[in-house]
C-alpha cells in the first residue's frame, strides 16, 4: 500500500504543469543559444524568468494553450500541444513567458490571438 501511494506522488509530481504565457516571433535566427544555425520551427524563446543564463537552451517543452485567452479572441486553443527545443531569449520587456516560432503557436492557437494562456510541461 505505502509504495502505491509513492508512486501514485511520483506520477503526479511528474504530470505537473506551469502556468505561462505565450506569444509568437517570425525571426528564428540568428539566437542567443545558437547564433546563425538553423534549428527548425519547432523552437521558442525562453523568457527571464526560464533563462538561468542560457542553461534553458536545448530544454524541450511540451506547451498547450488553455483558455480563457489574454485578449479577448474567442476559444483560441485548438486542443492540440506542441513540443518546442529552447533555442533564444526573449529578453527585457518581452511579455511572455515563452515566445513561439509562428509554425508552433498556430498548432496550439488561433494566431489571431497573438498572446495566450499556457501550460508548459518541461
Amino acid at each position: 500500500m505505502v509504495f502505491m501511494v509513492a508512486m501514485a506522488a511520483t506520477l503526479a509530481s511528474l504530470s505537473t504543469a506551469d502556468n505561462g504565457i505565450a506569444t509568437y516571433y517570425e525571426k528564428y535566427t540568428p539566437s542567443a543559444c545558437y547564433g546563425g544555425q538553423d534549428k527548425g520551427v519547432w523552437i521558442a524563446a525562453a523568457s527571464n524568468q526560464l533563462w538561468n543564463g542560457g542553461a534553458v537552451c536545448g530544454k524541450r517543452f511540451r506547451v498547450k494553450c488553455v483558455e480563457p485567452s489574454r485578449n479577448g479572441v474567442q476559444h483560441p486553443c485548438t486542443g492540440k500541444d506542441v513540443v518546442v527545443t529552447i533555442t533564444d531569449r526573449c529578453g527585457d520587456g518581452c511579455p511572455s513567458t515563452l515566445d513561439l516560432s509562428k509554425e508552433a503557436f498556430a498548432t496550439i492557437a488561433n494566431p489571431v490571438a497573438g498572446i495566450i494562456n499556457i501550460e508548459y510541461y518541461p
